[in-house]
């Protein structure tokens, strides 16, 4: 299976905003590139909410082009699977910590934004951190750094805290 038809399965299955999950859906159905950061008109991006439940502490990355406090995720790679697997890529590579899992259940929220480089149709999850997890920062962050649940919405827009929330409700 491509990641465009996994793309396609992932949507169709995920229950809840329904308008915003049907964009995509028509995005993908215009544009076969979609999930490719080449199609200029947007594209699918996976993002993971990396979370420490024991904790009670998500791990959140200073963006280096943006310059605001996000979770990990970015563009679709020719070798992604699906995009489970780009988001839970993103994650590791990005944070640094190493075995990640992805919260079962598929996607946690859709979020549709634009960026510098187009608009981005990014599907979120949410990856557990093992206990003990350090992280390490990428060159693709200013920062790294662990926030209370608390804190989030300090530091974040309301699309991470939207997401926190969501995560937090699945647990």
């Amino acid at each position: 299976m491509s990641l465009y038809d996994d793309a396609v399965l992932v949507l169709k299955g995920y229950e809840g905003q329904e308008e915003l999950r049907e964009s995509y859906l028509d995005h993908l159905q215009a544009h076969p590139d979609g999930i490719w950061k080449a199609c200029r008109e947007g594209h699918v991006t996976a993002s993971a909410l990396v979370i420490d439940p024991e904790r009670e502490r998500v791990l959140l990355t200073l963006h280096k082009k943006l310059r605001m406090w996000l979770q990990t995720g970015g563009h679709c790679e020719p070798l992604d699977v699906s995009l489970e697997a780009a988001a839970l890529r993103e994650g590791t590579e990005e944070s640094g910590v190493p075995g990640l899992t992805v919260l079962p259940g598929g996607p946690v929220r859709l979020d549709r934004h634009p960026t510098p480089c187009a608009w981005h149709y990014d599907v979120q999850y949410a990856a557990l951190a093992p206990a003990g997890s350090v992280e390490a920062i990428s060159d693709e962050s200013l920062d790294l750094r662990w926030f209370p649940y608390a804190r989030v919405a300090e530091v974040a827009d309301e699309s991470v805290v939207r997401l926190l929330e969501a995560t937090r409700a699945r647990l």
